[in-house]
């Protein structure tokens, strides 16, 4: 009698909580994983941002420039420099590094800057641009010649000349422009550009400008000559043979006249009242 109270104990517990055991099985099964084991936690690295500043610098030919390389990461693991360029000093503190480049006559340079933080690998990139402003342009005045006039516009001390372009403006308006892409020197150079304009009265006073352009990647730079004016008083150089010719010819008038009057005086004065 002892022995079957405990049991009937048992089979009211289960009767009052049919579905306990179910509940708990389901509960077991969730917590499992694939194969029945426990999920490994996600391991996921913290992002990291890399950043080169002055991300676009123009300098002249031969100038030095610093580039400061900066990150966000807590550790970084290296940092490094991509480039071709002559290298100076180094600097760093706490999430950056400051390179510092010499010399650069290049006209377009690509740097970049690498960062390594918990085994990954990130970069940025920095452009250096080398230029050097016209230091003069200087529109000679015009030469008439016929029913042609000859222009010359001399651009001095520039750099890079590939990337120059010299426009012609008469009234504002655009009369000759080339571009200059064919040299690929590396150094300073003085560019003269010539060209022939038809000699038209509708075009006397009015003012021809001559304009240099330099375009480097976005950062343009410009410069211009003064005014010269157009008019039908410009000089008009002769070729030595016909300036001796026209003398010469001249010469004789003024015998054959001066001979004529000398004869024809005596005449007059004999002539009776």
């Amino acid at each position: 009698m002892g022995s079957l109270l405990p049991l009937s104990l048992l089979l009211l517990l289960a009767a009052a909580y049919p579905g306990g055991g179910r509940a708990r099985r389901r509960r077991g099964a969730r917590a499992q994983g694939p194969g029945g084991s426990s999920p490994a936690p996600s391991e996921t690295s913290a992002p990291f941002w890399v950043r080169v500043r002055p991300g676009f610098k123009a300098v002249q030919p031969g100038g030095s420039v610093w580039l400061n390389c900066s990150t966000s990461c807590p550790l970084p693991e290296n940092s490094s420099l991509s480039t071709g360029l002559q290298r100076g000093q180094m600097l760093s503190g706490p999430g950056w590094v400051s390179y510092q480049l010499l010399d650069v006559r290049a006209w377009s340079s690509e740097v970049r800057c690498f960062v390594t933080c918990a085994g990954e690998t990130r970069g940025a990139t920095a452009k250096i641009t080398a230029y050097k402003r016209p230091q003069s342009v200087i529109l000679e005045p015009p030469l008439l010649v016929g029913n042609e006039y000859t222009l010359r516009c001399h651009v001095t001390h520039v750099f890079p000349v590939g990337f120059l372009v010299v426009t012609l403006r008469r009234g504002g308006r655009v009369i000759y422009s080339e571009n200059l892409k064919r040299y690929t020197g590396t150094d300073l150079a003085n560019v003269t550009l010539t060209y022939t304009l038809p000699a038209r009265p509708r075009d006397f006073w009015k003012p021809v400008t001559c304009h240099a352009r330099l375009s480097l990647d976005g950062l343009v730079v410009r410069s211009s000559s003064a005014p010269i004016t157009l008019t039908g008083l410009a000089w008009r150089p002769a070729p030595k043979a016909l300036a001796s010719t026209s003398i010469a010819a001249l010469a004789g008038i003024l015998l054959v006249v001066g001979a004529a009057y000398l004869r024809k005086r005596p005449l007059v004065q004999t002539e009776p009242e």
